[in-house]
């Protein structure tokens, strides 16, 4: 287990530092890939309904394969995929400066590498 891990297990929920983002607050790194974060123009009520939807949805996918019901499966992953949509974190980027989407790349492949390079968890990695 890593420092950082132990560290979030000494945590409460509510004072854990959350994911490492990039300076611009476009992307978390999980594991040196990058995953566009949630559009952080969503109002807080909206983004926790929508954040609700998802773990719902989640639980639900889990559910299915244990039950290896594949319709329920099937159903429960476009819920997934629907509030992802609604959370901004896939489909069209939610900035307008023109940047690419560098979604699910390495961060070492990415605009970020340099920031990356510099970076504490870099050396996780």
């Amino acid at each position: 287990m890593s420092s950082i891990s132990r560290q979030r297990e000494r945590l409460p929920l509510a004072e854990s530092p959350g994911p490492l983002r990039t300076p611009d607050g476009r992307y978390i790194v999980v594991r040196g890939r990058l995953w566009r974060a949630t559009n952080p123009h969503i109002p807080e009520a909206e983004r926790q309904r929508h954040v609700k939807a998802l773990m719902d949805a989640r639980r639900d996918v889990g559910s299915a394969l244990r039950d290896k019901d594949a319709e329920a499966e099937k159903a429960a992953r476009a819920r997934v995929h629907a509030a992802k949509l609604a959370l901004g974190e896939r489909g069209a980027v939610w900035w307008d400066d023109g940047a690419p989407d560098e979604n699910r790349k390495m961060v070492r492949n990415s605009s970020y590498a340099d920031w990356w390079a510099t970076h504490p968890a870099a050396s996780e990695e």
